[in-house]
């Protein structure tokens, strides 16, 4: 079917024997190496090598770079939010309602969740792919009710069991009683806290714990250190110990300035729902992988353009990651397939291509090759981890960065090192 439908958009004269060369391609031939499913990647470092017939290769070149480049751009834009968060902070992606379609959305909840969320509202994406699933309640819903007589289910059995109590009624009674989901619907401070902790303390009454409020508009650092001065108030109050520590939720076009902002003035929040900011990644809404042709038949290909950066490193390369003695990595090599691999200890000497007569010289005290084997002769070679797999080597791979490099705001450069060769010193460029 592929081949007709390429038959009626294709030129008429284009010959048979091409279409029939397309029916005989087979994808067996192709190898694939690739980075560990969540390695820190850095530009001008290859993370992906395809070895195969060269239309075979070619033809994969659009899909490929479909599949990786949203991808990691959302797992990138996750980790940012995650470094800026702290690894104690909840995190909850909400961005189904302003992602580029079903099938963006389901891939922006996969990727956010490999790149450091802990969660999603996208209830299918926690179905096909086993994300944790978190929500709350819509204000439309809040709104529907306009008076407590509308309230058809009143009652709820205590947790130990027993007759069933009137809910409304003890929410109600404690509401009474002097004290200062989602409370701004219409007014935090004046209607929704109060109703929370009347509803929070009558279900405290026939054991059941209120999971947390969420807070989707105005001040949401200051309002969650009053929120929280007041759950404390009321905790010791009523002698509620459970009560200081009620999880405050908070969204509202969540950005990285105002995870800035949360830290610099403080604040009480313990999850963060984040959806635009992070799904559309609007600071830079899409990532310039390239797939480039660097060896045809045993000759290296060198690509030479008007602007440098578009420039291409010929040869086959295999990568290395160096590390110093803190365990941090401090440049990765791209040496040729041909070239012996540095080893731990080895003084290297490598030298800047736009600066030969400037000699470096860098002692690892570990190396570690960075591609590995996946897919080789039509067979899988490696099987691919899990999701929570990916996360956690995720968050392991940015953990061992150096912490100048980590920075989001001009960080340290990571210097790349292109092919060594033979010669006593190597050719390097940053």
């Amino acid at each position: 079917a592929d081949v007709v439908y390429l038959r009626s958009v294709l030129p008429s004269t284009t010959e048979d024997a091409f279409f029939h060369y397309l029916a005989t391609l087979d994808a067996s031939e192709v190898t694939v190496s690739a980075m560990p499913e969540g390695s820190v990647v850095f530009p001008r470092v290859p993370f992906l090598q395809v070895k195969g017939p060269l239309l075979v290769v070619q033809l994969l070149e659009t899909t490929l770079l479909c599949l990786v480049s949203y991808a990691s751009l959302v797992a990138t834009n996750a980790s940012r939010f995650r470094l800026l968060a702290g690894p104690d902070m909840k995190l909850m992606e909400i961005g189904l309602r302003r992602a580029q379609g079903p099938d963006g959305a389901l891939s922006a909840s996969k990727y956010s969740y490999i790149g450091g969320f802990d969660c999603t509202s996208n209830v299918l994406a926690g179905k096909l792919y086993g994300i944790p699933v978190r929500g709350t309640i819509a204000h439309s819903f809040i709104m529907s009710f306009t008076s407590l007589e509308e309230v058809q289910l009143r009652e709820l059995p205590p947790l130990a069991g027993g007759k069933p109590a009137d809910l409304l009624a003890l929410a109600e009674s404690w509401l009474q009683r002097d004290f200062q989901g989602l409370l701004d619907t219409y007014c935090v401070r004046r209607s929704g806290l109060p109703n929370f902790c009347a509803v929070a303390l009558a279900l405290h009454q026939l054991g059941y714990q209120a999971i947390g409020v969420r807070l989707d508009s105005g001040d949401l650092a200051q309002q969650s250190k009053e929120i929280r001065s007041v759950l404390r108030a009321c905790g010791t109050h009523f002698q509620v110990p459970w009560f200081e520590t009620i999880p405050i939720a908070v969204s509202n076009d969540i950005s990285e300035q105002s995870l800035e902002e949360f830290r610099r003035e403080g604040s009480e929040i313990d999850m963060i729902g984040i959806g635009t900011n992070l799904v559309t990644c609007p600071l830079q809404p899409s990532l310039g992988c390239v797939y480039k042709l660097v060896e045809v038949n045993g000759s290296p290909c060198l690509k030479l353009t008007e602007e440098e950066e578009k420039m291409t490193i010929p040869g086959t390369k295999t990568i290395y990651r160096l590390y110093d003695a803190v365990g941090h990595p401090f440049m990765d090599l791209m040496a040729l397939e041909e070239e012996p691999s540095p080893s731990a200890g080895q003084e290297l000497v490598v030298r800047v291509l736009e600066r030969l007569d400037e000699a470096t010289k860098v002692v690892p005290t570990t190396v570690k090759p960075l591609l590995r084997t996946y897919f080789r002769e039509g067979q899988v070679c490696e099987l691919l981890p899990s999701l929570p797999e990916v996360r956690s080597y995720v968050q392991m791979s940015l953990s061992l960065l150096n912490p100048g490099h980590r920075h989001l705001h001009e960080p340290q450069p990571y210097p790349v090192r292109p092919p060594l060769c033979q010669a006593p010193l190597a050719h390097a460029q940053e």
